[in-house]
């Protein structure tokens, strides 16, 4: 697995969660899959949206894809596929969603939300990420072990 700069200090606002995301932004190249852990309002969609905006897409295009299943966005130099599997019940489900061969395509980078629920849906090469939530509201962004 790469090795990716992650902020070291504590995040203590949304603002935080945001540059992290840009500071996320350079270091990934078409093709990489990023799994985005973390509980309910943790700032999964936050830290991409400070990602997508770092790559050229408006940070006010960037949302949740929670009931959409996928949103696309297209940067200055490359694309962004954007899934949330939180309502995704199976693998299957996914399958049959078209889902796996958008996170195969080498040309565009993948975030994906949720991807607890089909985590075999996703390549091997995949990067995972967890977004903590600690006392007073404080977020933690790491690299987690896949599921």
């Amino acid at each position: 697995m790469r090795r990716l700069e992650l902020p070291q200090d504590l995040l203590t606002t949304p603002e935080a969660v945001r540059e992290a995301g840009a500071l996320l932004a350079p270091q990934l190249q078409p093709g990489d899959v990023l799994a985005l852990c973390g509980d309910l309002g943790a700032g999964k969609t936050t830290l991409v949206r400070g990602l997508a905006e770092a790559l050229g897409v408006p940070a006010e295009d960037v949302a949740s894809p929670t009931f959409a299943l996928v949103h696309f966005y297209h940067g200055r130099e490359i694309d962004l596929v954007h899934a949330d599997l939180y309502r995704i019940e199976s693998e299957a489900e996914a399958d049959a969603a078209g889902l796996r061969e958008m996170l195969d395509d080498e040309h565009v980078i993948a975030l994906v939300e949720w991807p607890e629920s089909a985590p075999g849906l996703l390549p091997p090469h995949t990067i995972w990420l967890r977004v903590d939530v600690l006392p007073a509201g404080r977020r933690l962004v790491r690299i987690a072990a896949a599921p």
